[in-house]
């Protein structure tokens, strides 16, 4: 049944091929019912993901069954409260953490990841484990002693610090993005050469929108593996590193197979 004081926009088609909030259609002077309901839900998403908490044990136990080892740590936020009015003690760890990580008894590693979650817990949770077990296809490896360290009430920079506690030369981050009204549980990665507390954003290199209606698991790890091949090698992340991942994914697909002999 179709609501004849609906008048629809002419862009309505463009719909079909993004979640972009165009399109919408009008009712008199506003939007049309169903439209300012779907916008609430949205918005009602993105908040629950915001402050939703980590399940630290849930996760824990996917990554043991990849066969990662893991540790925990919390940054200076003490609550998520804290956390959204001060995002500089999201990018310190707690004090009581930094002996207990010294003190973990994880074997030497070029790469440290950290999962941290971020501005979405609900992003680590649906992608994180599923990501790295797509990564180790792509880089066994150079993964082969990596720990894990999982961080909670965590920013970005956060990683910095724990990758240097590690004694690492390089830091692999996960973290939930900040929520959009289509896009509560997008993963982000971001990869510093290198890191010490003092790193800036322009430092590393970042993969965004990690989610299912979004970068696949496969293709973020693609990208990822590359990255980290090129950070070791070359000594560089951040603005001096630049992505040609998706050449390399041309090459690779374009490359003609040899009959074997």
């Amino acid at each position: 049944m179709t609501n004849d004081n609906v008048t629809k926009s002419p862009w309505t088609e463009w719909r079909g091929v993004t979640p972009a909030r165009l399109a919408l259609g009008r009712s008199g002077s506003g939007m049309p019912t169903d439209e300012v309901l779907k916008f609430g839900w949205a918005h009602a998403m993105a908040r629950d993901a915001i402050h939703a908490a980590l399940d630290v044990e849930k996760l824990d136990r996917e990554l043991n069954a990849q066969g990662w080892a893991t540790a925990h740590v919390q940054s200076r936020a003490r609550d998520r409260a804290i956390y959204l009015r001060r995002p500089d003690l999201g990018r310190v760890i707690d004090p009581d953490d930094i002996a207990k990580l010294r003190a973990a008894p994880f074997e030497p590693s070029d790469i440290c990841i950290v999962i941290g979650d971020g501005l979405s817990a609900l992003a680590i949770k649906r992608h994180a484990a599923p990501l790295l077990a797509a990564l180790k296809k792509h880089l066994a490896n150079e993964l082969k002693n990596a720990p894990v360290v999982v961080a909670t009430q965590a920013r970005v920079a956060l990683g910095d610090e724990i990758a240097e506690l590690l004694r690492a030369k390089l830091s692999i981050v996960l973290i939930g993005e900040r929520p959009g009204l289509s896009s509560p549980d997008s993963l982000g990665i971001y990869l510093t050469h290198a890191p010490f507390k003092a790193r800036s954003d322009a430092d590393r290199n970042c993969i965004s929108n990690v989610r299912l209606e979004g970068l696949s698991y496969d293709a973020a790890a693609f990208k990822l593996a590359w990255l980290v091949r090129a950070a070791l090698g070359r000594g560089i992340t951040g603005v001096d590193l630049k992505d040609e991942s998706d050449l390399a994914l041309i090459v690779a697909k374009t490359k003609p197979v040899l009959p074997n002999n």
